[in-house]
């Protein structure tokens, strides 16, 4: 059995600024150059100075395996000495195969064919634009709007910041965005009524996917899309106990699709390899990256249903999209490593029991402080909410950056962290992510733990 979904096979014919000196990049911020990084060990990156910083966001929830891994890094030299590009427009390889089958395996029932990208973004792009094609490719062509949650982020290409609910990086490009209506997350913290329990309030609160089908017309949607666990726009937010089995069924009901971005949150991060396990739930697509690859290659990958594949395969047999180092074979290969490691290496399991122990040290240092609101997340998953007043959980002026703030200080300290700024609503609220690598011993828990309690005494 073949799970890799071939765009064409199918077709039966076809920062903290180092120095002022002049650089040539276009970084990140127009106004600041960051350090030199210039080697990696273990779960720390040193600069060009030889400073070394506790890498405790994984990068962006990148770097499962830390930065030195043998295993992945020979398997790219490897691949290199073999072949390290081929088209698919022409050719498979064996890495990408493996992969794939490899991916299906482990996956939520029902999933099927694997198409690779080059990251999350492209991910959920390719996955918005499978959507779509499946419903033309079954006839039902006036499908063409998604239904997404605000507070979401689900990338940065024009479709997946359409589908995306984070105001701050929508704003400026609101002409371009896809059409997508926004109902309310699963967010507990701040959304859950006095005498209502966690399960009636999930209930309430998928019952908005609902109102909003009937309201638009449910034969003009295509799917719902939202994140297991919101990484970045909210800082590691479970849905709570379930939620996703209400918005399946609702799913199901009317016919839409569900995909679930497991961008962030997939790949071991909250201690199972697909996040949606622990919900008791199989979508007819998911995205993956970031850990996919864990950062020594770019890779990502939509995986869909047979049903949805078997529509391309009886009707085109052409998946009308595709970039040029989609299924690369350094990619697939250092992935498939990766994966192997997390699955048969026992990996996510060590995620879900080290970010045990990295949830109970942070309620244990921060749980009383008086400026956090909310500990929260799910194995290496972990944010916290920063708020003036922990009665009120009124949060602090967005004026005062305090987000800004903290990264800064966190830096100062030797700590890679993942702090954001409209937790709340796109402008207010602040809350720190961590993401930090598998790999981490409980004495560089415990540094963690400390340098953001440094940061947080800097700033707070």
């Amino acid at each position: 059995m073949n799970h890799l979904f071939h765009a064409e096979s199918v077709q039966s014919t076809e920062s903290v600024p180092e120095s002022k000196a002049m650089s040539h990049v276009f970084h990140r911020s127009a106004k600041q150059t960051p350090p030199v990084a210039t080697r990696g060990e273990g779960g720390y990156i040193f600069d060009k100075a030889g400073k070394p910083y506790l890498d405790g966001s994984g990068g962006a929830a990148v770097s499962c395996l830390g930065h030195s891994d043998p295993d992945v890094i020979a398997a790219i030299k490897a691949q290199a000495d073999a072949i390290p590009f081929a088209h698919t427009g022409f050719f498979t390889s064996e890495p990408a195969e493996r992969l794939a089958d490899r991916l299906i395996a482990h996956a939520p029932e029902g999933l099927d064919k694997v198409y690779f990208v080059s990251g999350g973004s492209e991910a959920v792009e390719a996955a918005l634009k499978m959507a779509r094609q499946y419903f033309v490719e079954i006839g039902e062509e006036s499908r063409g709007r998604f239904i997404a949650r605000r507070q979401s982020y689900h990338g940065n290409t024009l479709g997946a910041l359409g589908t995306g609910g984070n105001a701050w990086r929508r704003a400026q490009f609101q002409p371009l965005m896809v059409e997508t209506s926004h109902i309310a997350p699963c967010y507990a913290y701040r959304g859950q009524e006095d005498g209502e329990d966690l399960v009636a309030y999930g209930q309430r609160v998928a019952d908005e996917l609902e109102a909003e089908l009937l309201r638009v017309g449910p034969e003009t949607v295509i799917g719902f899309i939202a994140e297991p666990v919101v990484g970045a726009t909210m800082g590691a937010v479970p849905a709570v106990p379930g939620y996703f089995k209400r918005i399946r069924e609702i799913c199901d009901r009317y016919g839409i699709l569900m995909i679930l971005d497991e961008v962030m949150c997939g790949m071991g991060r909250t201690g199972t390899l697909f996040a949606c396990e622990q919900d008791g739930v199989s979508p007819d697509i998911v995205t993956i990256a970031k850990g996919l690859g864990a950062g020594y290659q770019p890779i990502g990958a939509t995986l869909c249903t047979a049903r949805i594949f078997d529509a391309f395969q009886n009707g085109s047999g052409f998946f009308q999209h595709g970039h040029t180092y989609i299924g690369h074979p350094m990619a697939t290969a250092a992935a498939d490593v990766v994966v192997t490691k997390l699955t048969d290496g026992g990996m996510a399991a060590r995620a879900a029991d080290m970010g045990e122990k990295l949830g109970a040290a942070l309620f244990e240092a921060f749980g009383q402080h008086p400026h956090i609101g909310d500990i929260r997340g799910r194995g290496m998953f972990r944010g916290l909410e920063i708020v003036a007043d922990r009665e009120t959980k009124a949060p602090f002026d967005p004026a005062l950056g305090i987000n800004k703030k903290v990264k800064a200080a966190a830096f100062e300290a030797g700590l890679i962290c993942y702090p954001m700024g409209g937790t709340i609503d796109g402008v207010q609220g602040d809350h720190v992510l961590l993401a930090p690598p598998f790999i981490l011993t409980d004495d560089q828990l415990g540094e963690l733990v400390d340098k953001l309690g440094q940061a947080f005494g800097a700033v707070l």
